[in-house]
């Protein structure tokens, strides 16, 4: 098999001129230069070089005399290569993948490797607290979009010996860098071994979507269960703080969010503001959060129970009986309301922030009078449905609030159409669709309920001081 790199520094460069069309390209550069009495030449991607660090290796390159040039690459990269980050190499791919990532790389004549060093700097916004998961307390920094800072800011946290960070590439196009963070000893060893090999099996041309296309890549299971099997993050302290407790994270570059596993139902109730408050306050954040989302399913179908079968209404809630004349049906108008709370949602993502403040108050206001003046929906009906909407806020994780949404509606539509009996259908279709789910690793997504741990179930619950 003939060798990529040659020690005829000509036949190399040629090679890799045509693989990257050097000169086609306006960001893939190459500079000549003469170390010694050996030709050289500098493969790099003009923004992702640092300019001031390789200003001066390549001015102790250049000044190196022709005596003092080794013949082995060892000694190369100890005394002549003024840098601690570089390496040889000499397989194409990993030559090829080096320079698309940012690094410079050295060929020299005479040597039968490429040097490879590390200068890299790549653009990224500021460290700054993520906008979706603000805390009241604790620390104001969130990941960027840059994977070697991400790490990093992981590292601060956890100075154990026994912290791995694994980096691998997905991609056959884009040859993405993903870090794998863990625990050596507190870890599941086979929940680890089982994404390692579902990462490095993974068969897609690009992560066009970061983290979503790894997950779609790494999952091949039913996606028709909504509730969520990765849990993400922009919090390097959730981060460390899962990892500690044994999760797995997976970051992905050019992403801000990591993905924490494996995942199950009880860490949609957890939020960093559990832990930067007093065990009693943390406990009451974490139980009001769990009572929200069983309200958050349960109201409107109730409602929409109520209303359609009222001698069920006890003498105590008979004030919330609708008195006002109906000219659409209840259940419609509750869908109805669930897409339009959806619509404000994306008119909000899509809406300049000095317009967002406006924009809620019209449609709080102008939209909700006159649909009640109109005729639209009675009054009952708008206030559940203000309620589901804000308690879809409560969580930080997307997904799960969606996946309670469509519980919700399927619920709904069961009590519209069966009375009482769907209503309690509904109850159970939910509890087997979350009971009977699984994490990615297989495992019981409603852990340590089943399998029952009254230890860790009481911990999910009331959070305890460390000691």
């Amino acid at each position: 098999m003939e060798k990529f790199i040659d020690s005829k520094i000509e036949i190399t460069e040629k090679k890799i001129d045509e693989i990257l069309a050097i000169g086609t390209s306006y960001d893939l550069l190459k500079r000549k230069i003469t170390i010694g009495d050996k030709n050289a030449v500098l493969y790099f991607i003009n923004g992702f070089c640092d300019e001031d660090v390789m200003e001066k290796v390549i001015e102790a390159l250049t000044s190196v005399k022709s005596e003092d040039i080794p013949n082995d690459k060892e000694n190369f990269i100890a005394n002549i290569i003024p840098y601690i980050e570089t390496s040889d190499e000499s397989n194409e791919y990993n030559i090829i993948t080096a320079i698309l990532s940012g690094i410079v790389c050295l060929i020299v004549d005479g040597y039968e490797s490429a040097f490879l060093i590390d200068a890299r700097e790549y653009p990224a916004r500021g460290v700054e607290e993520p906008e979706k998961y603000k805390v009241l307390r604790g620390s104001r920094d969130g990941f960027v979009e840059t994977l070697v800072y991400n790490t990093a800011l992981i590292r601060r946290r956890i100075r154990s010996p026994e912290y791995r960070c694994e980096i691998t590439q997905i991609g056959e196009c884009s040859r993405t860098d993903v870090a794998i963070c863990y625990i050596e000893g507190r870890v599941d060893k086979e929940a680890l071994n089982l994404i390692k090999d579902k990462l490095a099996n993974a068969k897609i041309d690009a992560l066009a979507m970061n983290q979503e296309s790894l997950a779609e890549c790494i999952y091949k299971g039913s996606w028709i269960n909504p509730f969520p099997k990765f849990r993400y993050t922009e919090r390097p302290d959730t981060v460390a703080a899962s990892v500690i407790n044994g999760q797995i994270a997976v970051l992905v570059d050019n992403s801000p969010a990591a993905m924490l596993l494996p995942t199950t139902v009880f860490d949609a109730i957890e939020e960093a503001d559990d832990y930067y408050f007093s065990p009693l306050t943390g406990t009451y954040l974490r139980l009001a959060r769990a009572f929200i989302t069983i309200i958050s399913i349960l109201l409107t179908p109730l409602y929409l129970l109520y209303a359609v079968q009222p001698e069920l209404l006890p003498n105590w809630l008979i004030f919330t009986k609708v008195s006002d004349e109906l000219n659409i049906p209840i259940i419609w108008q509750l869908l109805m309301l669930e897409i339009g709370v959806d619509g404000l949602k994306l008119a909000a993502i899509n809406t300049p922030n000095m317009l967002n403040t406006p924009l809620s108050l019209i449609a709080a206001i102008i939209i909700g009078e006159f649909t009640i003046t109109t005729g639209w929906f009675v009054p009952q009906t708008l206030l559940y449905m203000a309620v589901v909407a804000i308690a879809n806020f409560t969580h930080e994780n997307y997904e799960f609030a969606y996946a309670i949404k469509f519980l919700r509606i399927i619920l709904l539509i069961l009590t519209a159409i069966f009375g009482l009996y769907g209503f309690i259908g509904g109850v159970i279709f939910t509890a087997v669709v979350i009971g009977m789910n699984k994490t990615i690793t297989n495992t019981s997504y409603i852990y340590p309920l089943i399998p029952f741990d009254l230890k860790k179930f009481c911990r999910q619950f009331f959070r305890t001081s460390k000691k």
